[in-house]
C-alpha cells in the first residue's frame, strides 16, 4: 500500500492473467459487482463497455450510511490495456438528506492501472484518489485508508475471477 497525506492510496496484486483479459473485465461495468470488495455495488441494467474519457456507466450502490443509491462514473482517465479511472458523481439517493447533493462532483477518483508481468501476467494497481475532495470526504475515509481492504478484497475477487475465466473449456460459458 502507498498512501500520503489526502491520496492517493493504491494496493496492487500480480493477477495470472494477460493484461486485455484484466482490461476487459475493468472496462466492463456489468462485472465490477463481481469483482467488488466493498460490499456496496449492486447489479445494474446492461451497460456498454467502456471506451473512452468522457463515457459515463452507472453503478447501483448500498451502504449503512446512505441507504440505496446511484452514481454516474464520469471515466477521466482511459489507456486500453493500461488504465481506466472515473470519478464518481451521485445520480439518486434514497436519503432526503442526500438529495442536495445530487450532481455534484466529490472530487474523489477511482481506477486500475495495469502493467504487463510477464507474458501471461498482469501487475494490477487499484487507487482511490481523493487529495481534491473536500476535508470533510477526506475525514470520512481516513485519507482514503478506509479503502485499502476493500480494494485488496476486490484484487484478490479480480484475480480468482480472472483465473476461473481461464480454466473454463472452451465455448464454456
Amino acid at each position: 500500500m502507498t498512501t500520503s497525506k489526502g491520496g492517493p492510496v493504491s494496493v496492487s496484486r500480480r493477477i495470472d492473467a494477460p493484461v486485455a483479459h484484466v482490461f476487459a473485465l475493468i472496462a466492463d461495468p456489468n462485472r465490477h459487482p463481481e469483482f467488488d470488495g466493498s460490499e456496496m455495488l449492486r447489479e445494474t441494467p446492461a451497460q456498454p463497455f467502456v471506451s473512452g474519457v468522457g463515457d459515463v456507466f452507472i453503478m447501483k450502490m448500498h451502504n449503512p450510511e446512505m441507504g440505496d443509491y446511484e452514481m454516474d462514473n464520469v471515466v477521466v482517465e482511459f489507456e486500453p490495456n493500461r488504465r481506466m479511472a472515473w470519478e464518481p458523481v451521485l445520480r439518486a439517493a434514497s436519503r432526503p438528506e442526500d438529495s442536495g447533493d445530487i450532481g455534484d462532483r466529490a472530487g474523489h477518483v477511482w481506477g486500475f492501472e495495469l502493467a504487463p508481468d510477464g507474458p501471461d501476467a498482469t501487475l494490477a494497481t487499484e487507487t482511490f484518489d481523493c487529495s481534491r475532495a473536500p476535508e470533510w470526504l477526506r475525514r470520512a475515509v481516513d485519507d482514503g485508508r478506509r479503502w485499502v481492504e476493500c480494494m485488496t478484497t476486490s484484487l484478490e475477487r479480480l484475480d480468482r475471477l480472472c483465473t476461473a475465466e481461464r480454466s473454463e473449456p472452451a465455448g464454456a460459458a
